[in-house]
C-alpha cells in the first residue's frame, strides 16, 4: 500500500465516492418528518421543532457537497491511482458515510458540546482524508497527466488544511466555549472566498 504501483485509472473510485456522497445525503434527509393527523397548532409545533433539523441538514449538506466538488476536482488530471490513494480514499468514505450520525446528534442534542465536538471531529476526520488524497498526488506526477494541476499547488493544500484546522480546534474548544463555537465554522467562508480567488488567478 505504501509503495506507489499505479494501480489503473481513477474511474471506478470516482464512481464510487459518488455513489457514496450520494447515500450519506440521501440519509440526511430521511429523519425529516412530520407527525400524522396533527390539528393546527400541534403542526405549527411540529414544524417549529423541525428547524433544528433543517438547519443540521443543510450544514451537511453544504459540507458534504463541498468535499464531493473538491474530490472531482483533484481527480480531474488524475489519470492513474495507486494503492495509497485507494487506501486513504476509502477511509474517506467510511467517514463520509458517517456524517448522517453527527448530523442528527446536532439536530437532536446541540445544546450538548459533546454532539458539536463529535460533528466537528467527523468533519475533521474528512477533511484529513481529502487532504492526504490531494497531497500524495501532488507528490506523484506520475500518477497525473502532463498538464498544470491546481490540486497539486500548495495554495490548494493550504485552502485544504483550512477546514481540517478550523473544525480540528473546534473540539477542544467547545469544552470551554459551549456549543456557541459553532459561529467559528463561518470564518472558513471569507478565508475560502479569498484562497479560492488567489488560486484562481492568472499567473
Amino acid at each position: 500500500m505504501w509503495t506507489s504501483r499505479p494501480d489503473g485509472g481513477p474511474e471506478r473510485l470516482v464512481t464510487l465516492v459518488d455513489g457514496v456522497f450520494a447515500i450519506a445525503i440521501t440519509l440526511l434527509v430521511l429523519d425529516l418528518s412530520v407527525p400524522r393527523e396533527l390539528d393546527p397548532d400541534a403542526y405549527r409545533r411540529a414544524l417549529g421543532e423541525l428547524i433544528p433539523d433543517l438547519g443540521a441538514y443543510a450544514l451537511s449538506v453544504a459540507v458534504l457537497g463541498s468535499f464531493w466538488r473538491d474530490h472531482r476536482r483533484i481527480f480531474q488530471d488524475v489519470r492513474e491511482i495507486d494503492g495509497q490513494v485507494i487506501g486513504i480514499s476509502m477511509v474517506g468514505l467510511g467517514v463520509a458515510a458517517l456524517v448522517p450520525f453527527p448530523t442528527r446528534l446536532l439536530a437532536e442534542y446541540g445544546a450538548q458540546s459533546v454532539s458539536v465536538a463529535v460533528y466537528a471531529g467527523a468533519v475533521a476526520a474528512l477533511g484529513a482524508c481529502h487532504l492526504g488524497v490531494a497531497a500524495v498526488l501532488a507528490r506523484r506526477p506520475w500518477l497525473r497527466h502532463d498538464r498544470p494541476s491546481e490540486a497539486a499547488t500548495t495554495l490548494y493544500l493550504i485552502d485544504s488544511a483550512t477546514s481540517v484546522v478550523v473544525f480540528l480546534a473546534t473540539v477542544p474548544l467547545v469544552m470551554v466555549t459551549g456549543p456557541r463555537i459553532m459561529w467559528l465554522w463561518l470564518v472558513l467562508v471569507p478565508v475560502k472566498v479569498y484562497l479560492g480567488r488567489r488560486l484562481h488567478r492568472p499567473g
